[in-house]
């Protein structure tokens, strides 16, 4: 299964990787707290079996010789109502027991084979011993006491984890947003470079290691302003040098046809005018696309659209004569605003209006809306072939018409939509018609301004 690899802006690696680092190091420190307080507790709870053991033998010893040879075990009544944690057990030297603790089992308590400590599966007992091994004390203490004792200390670290983590998290959020706030506007200042705008990038605030950065950016947008500049004064200069010739041309042969008299000399002039007008025609068309091909088809700031829609109609209408066939509707309050440069709209305008009207059926409307999300011009005429309307956006190629023409209209209109990241869609025939040609521009606008 294919798709897009999901990507994690920096700002949330940054964020998630401090979070969980926080919380790795608290489990960390209290696990290794844990272990500490085991060994902390076995030590406490040891001195503390070894101190009632030490404290109980000298008061048992006394009531041993206070009481008569016969009398049967004492249980040593409890001070209140409590559960004891340490319990203990006196025994003479042949093991019978002799007074224990209100809460003491002595079948559970090992007898003692010699002083000291001594771990059975459940319990820690020690057992000190007096008058020649007369008399034995043996106290103990439960291990599940220890264990939950360590569990209580180690849950009581663990559980405000729970509640530190999205603390940390929020802070750590908040900070690395703070501290790469001039990163995300460095980001977002190179994205608009991309639109036209072509003045430097700020690098106020930028950390130390993006300063060379910005200055290897600005020195990039430096490099391509000056090639589109020179680009754009070439193709000025071009089109200058193109058309005065080539008009001084059409000129003097037109003058020479008036001069001419009836005959093949007057023919061959006269093929040579319209030699020279192709030409002309042609020239202009390359010099439109390699304008459309070259960049500079942005402009820094978004203007309206309507204006130079009206003035490509006037001229169009005042060349070809066909005024009463074209259908222009411009939305309401004044249309679209774009940041297309306004010559670069003029030239895809100009060219897919005239398509429409050279290549369309005689004597039937050619229809141009403009709204706010896109350009349409259709016009009625026979139906171009699936396999061929793929290929008319290609320089030199023409649909399933007699009319004269370059092939270079819709190619002019593509490349302006590809370097100006706009979308052309080309439909034959019209959806909802039997017949005719739709080309469909599709591009981003903002709100007008007051």
């Amino acid at each position: 299964m294919s798709g897009a690899r999901a990507t994690w802006s920096l700002r949330t690696r940054l964020a998630l990787g401090l979070a969980v680092a926080i919380a790795l190091l608290w489990l960390g420190a209290a696990a290794l707290a844990g272990l500490v307080l085991r060994r902390e507790i076995d030590e406490v709870f040891d001195s503390a079996l070894q101190e009632v053991a030490q404290r109980v033998l000298p008061l048992a010893y006394s009531e041993v010789l206070a009481r008569d040879a016969d009398s049967t075990t004492q249980h040593m009544a409890p001070i209140g109502t409590h559960r004891e944690t340490i319990t203990w057990v006196v025994r003479d030297g042949e093991g019978r027991v002799l007074l224990q603790s209100s809460d003491a089992d002595p079948a559970r308590l090992p007898k003692a084979t010699a002083p000291g400590f001594l771990t059975t599966e459940r319990l820690r007992t020690y057992s000190e011993a007096a008058v020649r091994g007369t008399i034995v004390v043996t106290t103990a203490e439960e291990l599940g006491h220890r264990e939950a004792a360590v569990r209580g200390a180690v849950t009581a670290l663990v559980w405000p984890l729970f509640a530190l983590v999205p603390i940390a998290l929020l802070g750590v959020w908040m900070m690395v947003r703070l501290t790469l706030g001039p990163v995300v506007a460095f980001r977002r200042a190179i994205e608009g470079r991309g639109r036209g705008n072509l003045s430097p990038v700020t690098s106020s605030g930028l950390p130390d290691e993006l300063t060379p950065v910005a200055a290897a950016v600005d020195a990039l947008i430096e490099r391509l302003r000056g090639t589109l500049e020179a680009e754009r004064g070439f193709t000025a200069n071009s089109a200058h040098e193109l058309r005065t010739p080539i008009a001084a041309a059409l000129a003097q042969t037109q003058r020479l046809l008036a001069e001419l008299p009836e005959g093949a000399a007057r023919e061959r002039a006269q093929a040579i005018a319209g030699a020279l007008r192709r030409l002309a025609r042609l020239s202009e068309k390359l010099l439109q696309l390699a304008k459309a091909e070259g960049g500079g088809l942005l402009a820094e700031h978004p203007a309206p659209l309507a204006p130079v829609l009206r003035l490509v109609i006037e001229e169009v209408a005042r060349q070809t004569d066909c005024d009463d066939r074209l259908d222009v509707r411009i939305a309401p309050g004044g249309g679209p605003v774009s940041d297309l440069d306004a010559d670069a709209f003029a030239i895809l305008a100009r060219n897919l209006v005239e398509n429409a009207v050279k290549h369309g059926a005689p004597d039937t409307p050619v229809t141009v809306r403009l709204d706010d999300g896109a350009f349409v011009v259709s016009n009625r005429g026979a139906i171009v072939p699936a396999d061929r309307l793929a290929l008319l956006t290609r320089p030199f190629e023409r649909g399933p018409t007699r009319s004269d023409g370059s092939g270079l209209g819709l190619a002019i209109a593509a490349a302006i939509c590809r370097g100006a990241g706009l979308g052309l869609d080309l439909a034959s025939p019209i959806p909802g018609a039997a017949d005719g040609f739709r080309a469909t521009v599709r591009f981003a606008t903002t709100s007008p301004r007051a």
